[in-house]
Protein backbone atom coordinates (compact mmCIF):
# COMPACT_ATOMS: atom_id res chain seq x y z
CA UNK A 1 0.00 0.00 0.00
CA UNK A 2 1.48 3.33 -1.11
CA UNK A 3 2.11 6.07 1.44
CA UNK A 4 3.11 9.61 0.48
CA UNK A 5 4.48 12.36 2.69
CA UNK A 6 1.95 15.17 2.36
CA UNK A 7 3.49 18.61 2.93
CA UNK A 8 0.02 19.89 3.81
CA UNK A 9 -0.38 17.55 6.81
CA UNK A 10 3.37 17.18 7.47
CA UNK A 11 2.87 13.40 7.72
CA UNK A 12 2.91 10.25 5.61
CA UNK A 13 -0.56 9.30 4.47
CA UNK A 14 -1.99 6.24 2.77
CA UNK A 15 -2.57 7.24 -0.83
CA UNK A 16 -6.22 7.05 -1.90
CA UNK A 17 -7.07 8.54 -5.31
CA UNK A 18 -10.14 10.75 -5.46
CA UNK A 19 -11.60 8.77 -8.37
CA UNK A 20 -11.14 5.02 -8.12
CA UNK A 21 -7.88 3.95 -9.77
CA UNK A 22 -7.36 7.22 -11.65
CA UNK A 23 -4.68 9.61 -10.45
CA UNK A 24 -4.36 13.26 -11.49
CA UNK A 25 -1.03 14.95 -10.81
CA UNK A 26 0.12 18.50 -11.52
CA UNK A 27 3.75 19.60 -11.19
CA UNK A 28 5.10 23.13 -11.52
CA UNK A 29 7.44 23.15 -14.49
CA UNK A 30 10.06 25.45 -15.91
CA UNK A 31 10.15 29.18 -16.49
CA UNK A 32 11.76 29.00 -19.90
CA UNK A 33 14.14 31.95 -20.12
CA UNK A 34 17.41 29.97 -20.00
CA UNK A 35 18.77 26.43 -20.19
CA UNK A 36 17.65 24.08 -17.42
CA UNK A 37 20.12 23.70 -14.57
CA UNK A 38 20.63 20.54 -12.55
CA UNK A 39 18.19 21.76 -9.89
CA UNK A 40 15.46 21.71 -12.54
CA UNK A 41 16.66 18.24 -13.51
CA UNK A 42 16.20 17.18 -9.88
CA UNK A 43 12.51 18.09 -9.97
CA UNK A 44 11.91 16.61 -13.42
CA UNK A 45 13.57 13.31 -12.49
CA UNK A 46 11.83 13.15 -9.08
CA UNK A 47 8.36 13.36 -10.57
CA UNK A 48 9.34 11.13 -13.48
CA UNK A 49 10.15 8.54 -10.80
CA UNK A 50 6.74 9.12 -9.17
CA UNK A 51 5.12 8.74 -12.59
CA UNK A 52 6.90 5.46 -13.31
CA UNK A 53 6.04 3.92 -9.95
CA UNK A 54 2.39 4.97 -10.04
CA UNK A 55 2.00 3.39 -13.47
CA UNK A 56 4.01 0.31 -12.46
CA UNK A 57 1.61 -0.02 -9.53
CA UNK A 58 -1.37 -0.08 -11.87
CA UNK A 59 -2.75 3.43 -11.45
CA UNK A 60 -4.17 5.29 -14.44
CA UNK A 61 -2.15 8.48 -14.19
CA UNK A 62 -2.69 11.79 -15.92
CA UNK A 63 0.48 13.81 -15.45
CA UNK A 64 0.39 17.54 -16.18
CA UNK A 65 3.49 19.74 -15.97
CA UNK A 66 3.17 23.35 -17.03
CA UNK A 67 5.47 25.74 -18.85
CA UNK A 68 5.71 29.35 -17.66
CA UNK A 69 6.31 31.19 -20.92
CA UNK A 70 5.71 34.76 -19.77
CA UNK A 71 7.18 36.54 -16.72
CA UNK A 72 9.68 39.25 -15.80
CA UNK A 73 12.76 37.07 -16.35
CA UNK A 74 11.59 36.03 -19.80
CA UNK A 75 10.84 39.62 -20.83
CA UNK A 76 14.18 40.88 -19.52
CA UNK A 77 16.19 38.12 -21.20
CA UNK A 78 14.39 38.58 -24.52
CA UNK A 79 15.12 42.31 -24.39
CA UNK A 80 18.79 41.62 -23.58
CA UNK A 81 18.97 39.27 -26.57
CA UNK A 82 17.09 41.60 -28.88
CA UNK A 83 14.49 38.95 -29.70
CA UNK A 84 10.80 38.41 -29.09
CA UNK A 85 9.75 36.56 -25.97
CA UNK A 86 8.08 33.98 -28.24
CA UNK A 87 11.37 33.24 -30.02
CA UNK A 88 13.24 32.93 -26.73
CA UNK A 89 10.72 30.61 -25.09
CA UNK A 90 10.41 28.41 -28.19
CA UNK A 91 14.18 27.91 -28.23
CA UNK A 92 14.37 27.18 -24.51
CA UNK A 93 11.44 24.75 -24.63
CA UNK A 94 13.19 22.78 -27.39
CA UNK A 95 16.37 22.72 -25.29
CA UNK A 96 14.43 21.57 -22.22
CA UNK A 97 12.88 18.69 -24.15
CA UNK A 98 16.31 17.68 -25.42
CA UNK A 99 17.67 17.64 -21.85
CA UNK A 100 14.71 15.51 -20.77
CA UNK A 101 15.25 12.95 -23.50
CA UNK A 102 18.92 12.61 -22.60
CA UNK A 103 18.02 12.04 -18.93
CA UNK A 104 15.40 9.44 -19.93
CA UNK A 105 12.53 11.53 -18.54
CA UNK A 106 9.12 10.51 -19.85
CA UNK A 107 7.13 13.42 -21.30
CA UNK A 108 4.09 14.54 -19.28
CA UNK A 109 0.66 13.74 -20.67
CA UNK A 110 -0.12 17.43 -20.96
CA UNK A 111 2.24 20.41 -20.99
CA UNK A 112 0.09 23.55 -20.89
CA UNK A 113 1.68 26.94 -21.52
CA UNK A 114 0.62 30.00 -19.58
CA UNK A 115 0.02 32.15 -22.65
CA UNK A 116 -2.59 29.67 -23.90
CA UNK A 117 -4.72 30.13 -20.76
CA UNK A 118 -5.14 33.91 -20.54
CA UNK A 119 -8.93 33.72 -20.89
CA UNK A 120 -9.14 31.20 -18.04
CA UNK A 121 -7.06 33.51 -15.87
CA UNK A 122 -9.44 36.37 -16.58
CA UNK A 123 -12.36 34.17 -15.54
CA UNK A 124 -10.79 33.06 -12.25
CA UNK A 125 -9.67 36.58 -11.38
CA UNK A 126 -13.18 37.90 -12.00
CA UNK A 127 -14.62 35.17 -9.77
CA UNK A 128 -12.22 36.21 -7.00
CA UNK A 129 -13.24 39.86 -7.41
CA UNK A 130 -16.92 38.91 -7.30
CA UNK A 131 -16.36 36.94 -4.08
CA UNK A 132 -14.41 39.76 -2.45
CA UNK A 133 -11.07 37.94 -2.50
CA UNK A 134 -9.50 40.27 -5.07
CA UNK A 135 -9.67 43.95 -5.97
CA UNK A 136 -8.73 46.19 -8.87
CA UNK A 137 -7.45 49.55 -7.58
CA UNK A 138 -7.92 51.17 -10.99
CA UNK A 139 -4.29 51.32 -12.15
CA UNK A 140 -4.52 48.21 -14.34
CA UNK A 141 -3.38 45.82 -11.59
CA UNK A 142 -5.52 43.28 -9.73
CA UNK A 143 -4.49 42.02 -6.27
CA UNK A 144 -5.47 39.05 -4.14
CA UNK A 145 -6.71 39.97 -0.65
CA UNK A 146 -4.62 37.61 1.51
CA UNK A 147 -6.23 38.59 4.82
CA UNK A 148 -9.67 37.42 3.67
CA UNK A 149 -8.59 33.79 3.08
CA UNK A 150 -8.97 32.06 6.44
CA UNK A 151 -6.63 29.17 5.64
CA UNK A 152 -3.68 31.23 4.43
CA UNK A 153 -0.43 29.65 5.64
CA UNK A 154 -1.75 26.11 6.10
CA UNK A 155 0.78 24.60 3.68
CA UNK A 156 3.90 26.43 4.87
CA UNK A 157 2.74 26.84 8.48
CA UNK A 158 3.39 30.57 8.26
CA UNK A 159 1.21 32.98 10.20
CA UNK A 160 -0.14 36.15 8.64
CA UNK A 161 0.82 38.27 11.65
CA UNK A 162 4.43 37.06 11.41
CA UNK A 163 4.56 37.68 7.66
CA UNK A 164 3.37 41.25 8.13
CA UNK A 165 6.39 42.09 10.27
CA UNK A 166 8.82 43.84 7.96
CA UNK A 167 6.52 43.59 4.92
CA UNK A 168 6.03 46.82 2.99
CA UNK A 169 4.35 48.22 -0.09
CA UNK A 170 6.50 49.42 -2.96
CA UNK A 171 6.01 53.00 -4.17
CA UNK A 172 4.44 51.96 -7.48
CA UNK A 173 1.99 49.49 -5.92
CA UNK A 174 -1.62 50.12 -4.91
CA UNK A 175 -2.02 47.28 -2.43
CA UNK A 176 -4.41 47.50 0.51
CA UNK A 177 -2.15 45.19 2.52
CA UNK A 178 1.59 44.54 2.04
CA UNK A 179 0.87 40.77 1.92
CA UNK A 180 -1.53 41.06 -1.01
CA UNK A 181 -0.10 39.66 -4.24
CA UNK A 182 -0.69 40.50 -7.86
CA UNK A 183 -3.07 38.50 -10.04
CA UNK A 184 -2.91 40.74 -13.09
CA UNK A 185 -0.19 43.28 -13.90
CA UNK A 186 -1.07 46.43 -15.80
CA UNK A 187 0.94 46.96 -18.97
CA UNK A 188 4.33 48.69 -18.86
CA UNK A 189 6.10 50.29 -21.84
CA UNK A 190 7.85 47.78 -24.07
CA UNK A 191 6.26 44.71 -22.47
CA UNK A 192 4.00 42.15 -24.17
CA UNK A 193 0.41 42.43 -23.04
CA UNK A 194 -3.08 41.01 -23.44
CA UNK A 195 -6.41 42.80 -23.25
CA UNK A 196 -8.40 42.22 -20.06
CA UNK A 197 -11.45 43.64 -18.24
CA UNK A 198 -8.99 45.74 -16.18
CA UNK A 199 -6.97 47.02 -19.11
CA UNK A 200 -4.05 45.59 -21.07
CA UNK A 201 -1.48 43.66 -19.07
CA UNK A 202 -0.23 40.19 -18.27
CA UNK A 203 -0.86 37.56 -15.59
CA UNK A 204 0.91 37.22 -12.27
CA UNK A 205 2.87 34.01 -11.80
CA UNK A 206 0.67 32.39 -9.14
CA UNK A 207 -2.61 32.63 -11.04
CA UNK A 208 -1.06 30.86 -14.02
CA UNK A 209 -0.68 27.54 -12.20
CA UNK A 210 -4.09 27.71 -10.50
CA UNK A 211 -5.76 28.09 -13.88
CA UNK A 212 -3.67 25.59 -15.84
CA UNK A 213 -3.99 22.88 -13.18
CA UNK A 214 -7.76 23.19 -12.74
CA UNK A 215 -8.31 23.50 -16.49
CA UNK A 216 -6.44 20.24 -17.15
CA UNK A 217 -7.36 18.23 -14.03
CA UNK A 218 -10.49 19.75 -12.50
CA UNK A 219 -11.11 21.87 -9.42
CA UNK A 220 -9.76 19.14 -7.10
CA UNK A 221 -7.06 16.62 -7.96
CA UNK A 222 -4.80 14.08 -6.27
CA UNK A 223 -1.21 15.33 -6.23
CA UNK A 224 0.43 18.73 -6.66
CA UNK A 225 4.22 18.70 -6.84
CA UNK A 226 7.25 20.90 -7.26
CA UNK A 227 10.52 21.90 -5.69
CA UNK A 228 10.63 22.68 -1.98
CA UNK A 229 11.50 26.29 -2.81
CA UNK A 230 7.99 26.70 -4.25
CA UNK A 231 6.18 25.82 -1.03
CA UNK A 232 6.01 29.48 -0.08
CA UNK A 233 4.82 31.74 -1.49
CA UNK A 234 3.94 30.11 -4.83
CA UNK A 235 2.06 27.03 -3.65
CA UNK A 236 0.57 28.80 -0.67
CA UNK A 237 -0.83 31.42 -3.04
CA UNK A 238 -2.12 28.78 -5.44
CA UNK A 239 -4.14 27.24 -2.60
CA UNK A 240 -5.52 30.63 -1.56
CA UNK A 241 -6.60 31.55 -5.09
CA UNK A 242 -7.98 28.18 -6.12
CA UNK A 243 -9.90 27.34 -2.97
CA UNK A 244 -11.33 30.85 -2.69
CA UNK A 245 -12.52 30.62 -6.30
CA UNK A 246 -13.99 27.11 -6.19
CA UNK A 247 -14.87 26.55 -2.55
CA UNK A 248 -13.24 23.11 -2.80
CA UNK A 249 -9.98 21.57 -1.61
CA UNK A 250 -7.43 22.23 -4.33
CA UNK A 251 -4.97 19.33 -4.14
CA UNK A 252 -5.34 16.27 -1.94
CA UNK A 253 -1.60 15.76 -1.41
CA UNK A 254 1.37 18.07 -1.82
CA UNK A 255 4.79 16.68 -2.71
CA UNK A 256 8.00 18.70 -2.63
CA UNK A 257 11.41 17.50 -3.77
CA UNK A 258 14.68 18.60 -2.18
CA UNK A 259 17.14 20.99 -3.73
CA UNK A 260 20.54 20.50 -5.32
CA UNK A 261 23.12 22.19 -3.10
CA UNK A 262 26.56 23.59 -3.84
CA UNK A 263 28.64 24.18 -0.72
CA UNK A 264 25.49 24.18 1.39
CA UNK A 265 23.57 26.68 -0.77
CA UNK A 266 20.67 25.95 -3.10
CA UNK A 267 21.71 25.68 -6.73
CA UNK A 268 20.12 28.74 -8.27
CA UNK A 269 20.53 31.06 -11.23
CA UNK A 270 19.99 34.02 -8.91
CA UNK A 271 22.99 32.91 -6.82
CA UNK A 272 25.03 32.20 -9.96
CA UNK A 273 26.15 28.84 -8.57
CA UNK A 274 24.40 26.59 -11.05
CA UNK A 275 25.45 24.03 -13.64
CA UNK A 276 23.19 23.54 -16.63
CA UNK A 277 22.13 20.00 -17.40
CA UNK A 278 23.95 20.18 -20.71
CA UNK A 279 27.15 21.38 -19.00
CA UNK A 280 27.10 18.36 -16.69
CA UNK A 281 26.31 15.98 -19.57
CA UNK A 282 29.40 17.19 -21.37
CA UNK A 283 31.46 15.46 -18.67
CA UNK A 284 29.24 12.65 -17.43
CA UNK A 285 27.09 9.99 -19.04
CA UNK A 286 23.37 10.91 -18.81
CA UNK A 287 22.62 7.74 -16.87
CA UNK A 288 25.24 8.65 -14.27
CA UNK A 289 23.56 12.02 -13.77
CA UNK A 290 20.14 10.41 -13.57
CA UNK A 291 21.32 7.84 -11.04
CA UNK A 292 22.77 10.62 -8.88
CA UNK A 293 19.31 12.22 -8.86
CA UNK A 294 17.30 9.07 -8.09
CA UNK A 295 19.60 7.37 -5.58
CA UNK A 296 18.79 9.97 -2.91
CA UNK A 297 15.28 10.22 -1.50
CA UNK A 298 13.25 12.76 -3.45
CA UNK A 299 12.63 14.91 -0.36
CA UNK A 300 16.29 15.13 0.63
CA UNK A 301 18.81 17.69 -0.58
CA UNK A 302 21.59 16.47 -2.86
CA UNK A 303 25.06 17.89 -2.48
CA UNK A 304 26.49 18.23 -5.98
CA UNK A 305 30.18 17.39 -6.32
CA UNK A 306 32.60 15.56 -8.56
CA UNK A 307 32.85 12.89 -5.87
CA UNK A 308 29.08 12.30 -5.83
CA UNK A 309 29.05 11.88 -9.60
CA UNK A 310 31.97 9.46 -9.44
CA UNK A 311 30.09 7.46 -6.81
CA UNK A 312 27.04 7.32 -9.08
CA UNK A 313 29.21 6.15 -11.95
CA UNK A 314 30.77 3.46 -9.78
CA UNK A 315 27.35 2.18 -8.71
CA UNK A 316 26.14 1.89 -12.29
CA UNK A 317 29.34 0.12 -13.30
CA UNK A 318 28.63 -2.53 -10.65
CA UNK A 319 25.15 -3.03 -12.05
CA UNK A 320 26.29 -3.21 -15.66
CA UNK A 321 29.18 -5.55 -14.84
CA UNK A 322 26.57 -7.93 -13.39
CA UNK A 323 24.54 -7.71 -16.60
CA UNK A 324 27.54 -8.05 -18.88
CA UNK A 325 27.90 -11.31 -20.75
CA UNK A 326 24.47 -12.64 -19.76
CA UNK A 327 21.81 -13.21 -22.43
CA UNK A 328 18.86 -10.81 -22.45
CA UNK A 329 15.88 -12.86 -21.30
CA UNK A 330 12.61 -12.09 -19.55
CA UNK A 331 12.78 -11.46 -15.83
CA UNK A 332 12.55 -14.71 -13.88
CA UNK A 333 13.00 -15.50 -10.22
CA UNK A 334 13.99 -13.07 -7.51
CA UNK A 335 10.44 -12.50 -6.28
CA UNK A 336 11.78 -11.70 -2.82
CA UNK A 337 13.82 -8.86 -4.34
CA UNK A 338 10.71 -7.57 -6.10
CA UNK A 339 8.81 -7.62 -2.82
CA UNK A 340 11.53 -5.72 -0.97
CA UNK A 341 11.81 -3.20 -3.81
CA UNK A 342 8.04 -2.65 -3.77
CA UNK A 343 7.99 -2.15 0.00
CA UNK A 344 10.70 0.50 -0.35
CA UNK A 345 8.97 2.34 -3.19
CA UNK A 346 5.58 2.19 -1.51
CA UNK A 347 7.09 3.93 1.51
CA UNK A 348 7.01 7.44 0.03
CA UNK A 349 9.10 6.40 -3.00
CA UNK A 350 12.05 5.23 -0.91
CA UNK A 351 14.74 5.02 -3.58
CA UNK A 352 17.77 4.63 -1.23
CA UNK A 353 16.30 1.38 0.08
CA UNK A 354 15.22 0.37 -3.45
CA UNK A 355 18.78 0.88 -4.71
CA UNK A 356 20.09 -1.25 -1.82
CA UNK A 357 17.83 -4.06 -3.07
CA UNK A 358 19.41 -3.74 -6.53
CA UNK A 359 22.89 -4.13 -5.03
CA UNK A 360 21.75 -7.30 -3.23
CA UNK A 361 20.32 -8.58 -6.50
CA UNK A 362 23.67 -7.92 -8.19
CA UNK A 363 25.45 -10.02 -5.56
CA UNK A 364 23.07 -12.91 -6.26
CA UNK A 365 23.59 -12.62 -10.02
CA UNK A 366 27.34 -12.69 -9.57
CA UNK A 367 27.08 -15.70 -7.25
CA UNK A 368 25.11 -17.66 -9.85
CA UNK A 369 26.66 -16.56 -13.14
CA UNK A 370 29.39 -19.22 -13.24
CA UNK A 371 27.28 -22.09 -11.88
CA UNK A 372 23.79 -21.44 -13.31
CA UNK A 373 23.78 -19.07 -16.29
CA UNK A 374 20.04 -19.51 -16.88
CA UNK A 375 19.14 -18.46 -13.34
CA UNK A 376 21.63 -15.59 -13.46
CA UNK A 377 20.15 -14.37 -16.76
CA UNK A 378 16.63 -14.47 -15.31
CA UNK A 379 17.76 -12.37 -12.37
CA UNK A 380 19.56 -10.03 -14.75
CA UNK A 381 16.22 -9.53 -16.49
CA UNK A 382 14.73 -8.78 -13.08
CA UNK A 383 17.50 -6.22 -12.44
CA UNK A 384 16.65 -4.46 -15.69
CA UNK A 385 12.94 -4.56 -14.85
CA UNK A 386 13.45 -2.91 -11.47
CA UNK A 387 16.07 -0.56 -12.89
CA UNK A 388 13.51 0.67 -15.40
CA UNK A 389 11.40 2.01 -12.52
CA UNK A 390 14.38 4.24 -11.70
CA UNK A 391 14.92 5.01 -15.40
CA UNK A 392 18.29 3.21 -15.61
CA UNK A 393 19.90 -0.08 -16.71
CA UNK A 394 18.23 -0.30 -20.12
CA UNK A 395 21.43 0.07 -22.16
CA UNK A 396 23.66 -2.71 -23.40
CA UNK A 397 26.29 -3.27 -20.73
CA UNK A 398 29.23 -2.75 -23.10
CA UNK A 399 27.67 0.44 -24.46
CA UNK A 400 27.61 1.93 -20.97
CA UNK A 401 30.95 0.58 -19.80
CA UNK A 402 32.71 1.74 -22.94
CA UNK A 403 30.96 5.10 -23.10
CA UNK A 404 33.43 7.78 -23.98
CA UNK A 405 35.80 5.37 -25.72
CA UNK A 406 35.08 6.87 -29.13
CA UNK A 407 37.91 9.18 -30.09
CA UNK A 408 40.12 7.85 -27.31
CA UNK A 409 40.85 4.32 -28.49
CA UNK A 410 40.29 2.34 -31.67
CA UNK A 411 37.80 -0.38 -30.71
CA UNK A 412 38.91 -2.61 -33.59
CA UNK A 413 42.52 -2.31 -32.48
CA UNK A 414 41.56 -3.18 -28.89
CA UNK A 415 39.59 -6.24 -30.04
CA UNK A 416 42.53 -7.33 -32.19
CA UNK A 417 44.95 -7.07 -29.29
CA UNK A 418 42.56 -9.02 -27.06
CA UNK A 419 42.40 -11.82 -29.62
CA UNK A 420 46.19 -11.83 -29.89
CA UNK A 421 46.45 -12.05 -26.09
CA UNK A 422 43.97 -14.93 -26.00
CA UNK A 423 46.07 -16.77 -28.60
CA UNK A 424 49.23 -16.12 -26.58
CA UNK A 425 47.52 -17.53 -23.50
CA UNK A 426 46.38 -20.56 -25.46
CA UNK A 427 49.99 -21.05 -26.58
CA UNK A 428 51.12 -20.61 -22.94
CA UNK A 429 53.23 -17.65 -24.09
CA UNK A 430 52.77 -15.80 -20.83
CA UNK A 431 55.36 -13.15 -21.58
CA UNK A 432 53.54 -12.12 -24.77
CA UNK A 433 50.20 -12.21 -22.97
CA UNK A 434 51.55 -9.88 -20.26
CA UNK A 435 53.12 -7.59 -22.86
CA UNK A 436 49.79 -7.17 -24.66
CA UNK A 437 47.97 -6.50 -21.38
CA UNK A 438 50.55 -3.84 -20.50
CA UNK A 439 50.08 -2.30 -23.96
CA UNK A 440 46.31 -2.14 -23.44
CA UNK A 441 46.76 -0.71 -19.94
CA UNK A 442 48.93 2.04 -21.39
CA UNK A 443 46.09 2.80 -23.81
CA UNK A 444 43.73 3.23 -20.85
CA UNK A 445 41.96 -0.10 -21.40
CA UNK A 446 40.99 -2.37 -18.50
CA UNK A 447 40.59 -6.09 -19.28
CA UNK A 448 38.23 -8.36 -17.37
CA UNK A 449 38.68 -12.12 -17.74
CA UNK A 450 35.90 -14.54 -16.89
CA UNK A 451 34.69 -17.99 -17.92
CA UNK A 452 32.59 -16.27 -20.58
CA UNK A 453 35.63 -14.66 -22.17
CA UNK A 454 37.49 -11.36 -21.96
CA UNK A 455 35.73 -8.00 -22.00
CA UNK A 456 37.12 -4.51 -21.79
CA UNK A 457 36.30 -0.97 -20.72
CA UNK A 458 38.10 2.33 -20.38
CA UNK A 459 39.83 3.07 -17.10
CA UNK A 460 38.29 5.83 -14.96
Amino acid sequence: MLTIYNTLSKAKETFKPLDGNKVRMYVCGMTVYDYCHLGHGRSMVAFDLVTRWLRKSGYELTYVRNITDIDDKIINRANENGESFEALTARMIDAMHEDERRLNILPPDQEPRATDHIAGMHAMIQTLIDKGYAYAPGNGDVYYRVGKFVGYGKLSRKKIEDLRIGARIEVDEAKQDPLDFVLWKGVKPGEPSWESPWGPGRPGWHIECSVMSTCCLGESFDIHGGGSDLEFPHHENEIAQSEAATGKQYANAWMHCGMIRINGEKMSKSLNNFFTIRDVLEKYHPEVVRYLLVASHYRSAINYSEDSLRDAKGALERFYHALRGLPRVAAKGGEDFVERFSVAMNDDFGTPEACAVLFDLVREINRLRDSDVEAAAGLAGRLRELGDVLGVLQLEADDFLRAGAEGKVDAAEVEGLIQARLQARADKNWAESDRIRDQLTAMGVVLEDSKGGTTWRLAD
